[in-house]
Formats: C-alpha cells, sequence, structure tokens
C-alpha cells in the first residue's frame, strides 16, 4: 500500500498594497465621504430624528411598557391567579398572592414584579390574562438604568404608569 501525499492548499502570496489594505480603506472611506456630502447638500432625506423634540410615531400595534389596571375602588384588577406568569416564555413575572380582605376578591397580589431586563415583550402575558388586569399600551420603551435593580418594577410602579 502506498501512502498519499495530502496537498494542502496555500492562499497566494499577496502583493505590499494588499497587506495594507489600502484599496479597501480608500474605498470605505470614499461610502463615508458620499454620505456625508450627500447628507450636507440634501438634508430632507436624512433618516435622523431630534429625538426629544421629534418623537417617532409608534405603530398602533405596538407593544410598550406594562402597566397594571386598577378596579373603581383603586385597588389592582389582579386576582393572582399566575396565568401571566405561567405564559411568560423569559419567566420574568413574579407574584406573590395574599388573601383579599374583600369578600367579592379571592385572591390579590401581594407583590407583582417584573423584570424589564429578563422581559422579551412578546405580549403573552397580556393576552394570557382572564380579567385584564395587564396591558402593554403606554407606548413607551424602556427607559436606560444606571442599576439592575431599577429595571424591576414592583405593583406600585406598574400600577402608576
Amino acid at each position: 500500500m502506498a501512502i498519499g501525499v495530502k496537498k494542502v492548499a496555500r492562499p497566494r502570496q499577496m502583493s505590499g498594497g494588499e497587506t495594507l489594505y489600502l484599496l479597501e480603506i480608500l474605498r470605505g472611506l470614499g461610502v463615508t465621504m458620499g454620505h456625508l456630502v450627500r447628507n450636507v447638500f440634501r438634508q430632507e432625506n436624512i433618516a435622523t430624528i431630534e429625538y426629544p423634540e421629534v418623537r417617532r410615531v409608534m405603530p398602533p400595534r405596538f407593544r410598550g411598557l406594562h402597566r397594571l389596571m386598577r378596579r373603581p375602588d383603586g385597588t389592582p384588577r389582579c386576582v393572582a391567579c399566575y396565568c401571566c406568569a405561567t405564559a411568560c416564555p423569559a419567566v420574568c413575572i413574579t407574584i406573590v398572592a395574599g388573601e383579599s380582605p374583600d369578600p367579592a376578591v379571592e385572591k390579590y397580589p401581594v407583590r407583582f414584579d417584573i423584570d424589564m431586563l429578563r422581559c422579551v415583550f412578546c405580549g403573552h402575558c397580556v393576552e394570557a390574562c382572564p380579567c385584564d388586569a395587564i396591558r402593554m399600551d403606554t407606548g413607551w420603551f424602556t427607559p436606560p438604568e444606571h442599576t439592575r435593580e431599577k429595571l424591576i418594577y414592583t405593583i406600585d410602579m406598574l400600577l402608576e404608569k
């Protein structure tokens, strides 16, 4: 049996200009300068908006930040059935139920937290809620924060929105 010699494919040697990538750098600078010159002379086609003064129009089906709904007496509409927490694929909703002093309501949430760092804004919690207690119709994005703890929204924060 003869032992075969394996051929290894080797890249061709690059020239001096190719090793410095000068041509590619000049092409990139040409694209950048082309955009710059176009934006200086034709400013009506710029895709940038001046955010605090001008807000982007949100589509009608935009899912914004969560909010909890209240009953007419001011208590949360949530009955702590855990449907939203069960339906959540990101497991970002934490509910602790307690006995309600109102005889018409069996349970109420003592603690209702949403970890906005884990939330994927899918809307399954809204669809799963049988009493329309949670909604995502605020039209606001999650604001940036400096600490992780500020992005865990408690029941008080969700009721005030």
